[in-house]
């Protein structure tokens, strides 16, 4: 078993923005941070599934789509790429995209793509705090301004841009009309309460992401899948001896970890490569019960298939 405190890439991107905080003390003021991936502090340990990022945005991204396995194997890539945001932070008015507005053809897509009337086919939805929101690949997606979110995704940079807002950059048209999937997306399941700590806000085939709320100065046992990433959102942790604050990730390398709460508490992303939850994830210690609030199996089951629906 490995614990790690992750290290961080920054990454710079033309929407990106120059203050970070209080998620990090990276200074974007010279050239702007998009992105913070998060990265096993060992170089030469194997390859993480997943890749756990912050995005923060100061003007719309491009509005693009991600292969499928399938596809991007045939393209001499290991793995597609599904992934899931965590609505950090959004100022008003903020937007998102997700999908098509209507059903079209896949020649219609094409000719959006080139005359650029792609934005009015994008369903574009109110960004608030809290949100979550699954993206399967072929899954045409765009971020607005003003938000910042977590996002955890099949590690892979396979990204066909479909517009990008004048920027200039490469379009590519043919792979991604060929990927896009040219109608709605189905409305994904709700997030499901396991027990008072743990919310399950994905369950895909490639990863699950949840939520978990832990009390101050309580004592859990993370019982871990070789590949955990934990990310703190508010609140203060110790896992094993690795100290966790907000903006923060830790690796945990399978096996049993020690989650010791500080006074104000702990909010985390938890999310780990599988099918579905880990019911023996998360044990209370000192009198703590991490016992169900509820039957969740059906609903678990539900927001499983929902994640991967489409229409």
């Amino acid at each position: 078993m490995s614990i790690e405190h992750a290290s961080v890439q920054a990454v710079h991107k033309p929407w990106g923005v120059s203050d970070l905080q209080p998620w990090s003390s990276v200074d974007g003021t010279g050239d702007a941070v998009g992105e913070l991936w998060f990265e096993r502090a060992d170089s030469h340990a194997p390859t993480p599934a997943l890749l756990l990022k912050l995005l923060f945005t100061s003007a719309p991204l491009s509005i693009q789509v991600h292969p499928d396995d399938t596809f991007a194997r045939a393209m001499g890539m290991p793995n597609g790429k599904s992934e899931a945001w965590y609505i950090i932070s959004a100022e008003p008015g903020a937007q998102i995209g997700v999908g098509l507005n209507r059903r079209i053809t896949p020649q219609e897509l094409y000719a959006a793509i080139t005359n650029g009337s792609i934005v009015d086919l994008v369903q574009w939805r109110p960004a608030a705090k809290g949100d979550v929101i699954f993206i399967p690949a072929g899954t045409i997606h765009a971020l607005g301004a003003g938000i910042v979110l977590a996002e955890i995704q099949q590690r892979s940079d396979a990204t066909f841009r479909l517009f990008d807002y004048g920027r200039e950059r490469e379009l590519h048209i043919d792979n991604g009309v060929a990927v896009a999937n040219v109608f709605p997306l189905r409305p994904p399941g709700l997030p499901t309460r396991m027990t008072p700590e743990r919310t399950v806000l994905v369950a895909s085939r490639h990863f699950v992401l949840e939520r978990l709320e832990l009390p101050a100065d309580s004592s859990w046992a993370l019982l871990a899948d070789p590949e955990t990433w934990v990310l703190a959102l508010d609140g203060h942790a110790a896992i094993g001896s690795a100290a966790l604050s907000i903006g923060q990730a830790i690796f945990v390398g399978g096996g049993r970890a020690s989650i010791d709460v500080g006074a104000d508490g702990l909010t985390a992303l938890v999310a780990y490569p599988a099918s579905g939850p880990i019911d023996s994830l998360l044990h209370g210690l000192s009198g703590q019960s991490a016992r169900p609030v509820q039957p969740v199996a059906a609903d678990l089951a539900r927001l499983s298939g929902l994640a991967e629906a489409r229409t």
